[in-house]
């Protein structure tokens, strides 16, 4: 069993937008976010794309269309020397009470049956409440990025059993856990 790196998609890796992301023409990476996925890349690591996309539940756009985001950005994360061993989406509304959208683990539990994943030594790296409490309810250690909505979701993190790092971006969040791969090997 390996370990995974867990990430959500808008707000970490493109930026996140109000009215959603409904087409590849919107799509725009995150600063720093490609070079931070090439670098975890070259890890051991699975690294698995797990995204809430509401629009579709909502009916702004199609599964199809959003399957199709997905695919381009994953596209884009290859063609600079990344990789993305697996992606999943919810497209449910949040009124759907789905066991796969975050923060219920869903995705997470599937992704460890069908990748045979160690979610005990596994992160989350997400920018919202809702991946936390998703990696927690999964046994995955989160990691909050300030990008996105991570600094106004930031506030209501404090304090509780469960310390989670609250890091600037993808890069940072990266580097957080590649330097704790090393203090284990």
């Amino acid at each position: 069993m390996r370990a995974a790196v867990f990430l959500d998609r808008d707000g970490v890796i493109i930026e996140n937008r109000d009215d959603y992301v409904k087409a590849w023409g919107e799509v725009r990476f995150v600063s720093g976010a490609i070079d931070a996925l090439r670098r975890l890349s070259r890890t051991d690591y699975a690294v698995v794309l797990v995204t809430n996309q509401s629009a579709v539940g909502r009916s702004i756009i199609t599964l199809d269309q959003a399957t199709e985001i997905n695919r381009r950005v994953i596209a884009e994360i290859e063609t600079a020397s990344g990789r993305v061993d697996a992606a999943y989406l919810c497209p449910h509304h949040p009124d759907d009470g789905c066991p796969c959208r975050k923060p219920a683990p869903g995705m997470f539990l599937q992704a460890a049956r069908e990748l045979d994943l160690d979610l005990a030594r596994s992160y989350a790296i997400g920018d919202a409440r809702s991946d936390m409490d998703a990696a927690r309810a999964a046994g995955v250690r989160g990691i909050l990025v300030l990008t996105g909505r991570g600094r106004e979701q930031r506030p209501g993190l404090a304090g509780g059993a469960h310390v989670i790092p609250c890091l600037e971006d993808l890069s940072t969040a990266v580097d957080y856990v590649l330097a704790r791969s090393a203090e284990v090997a």
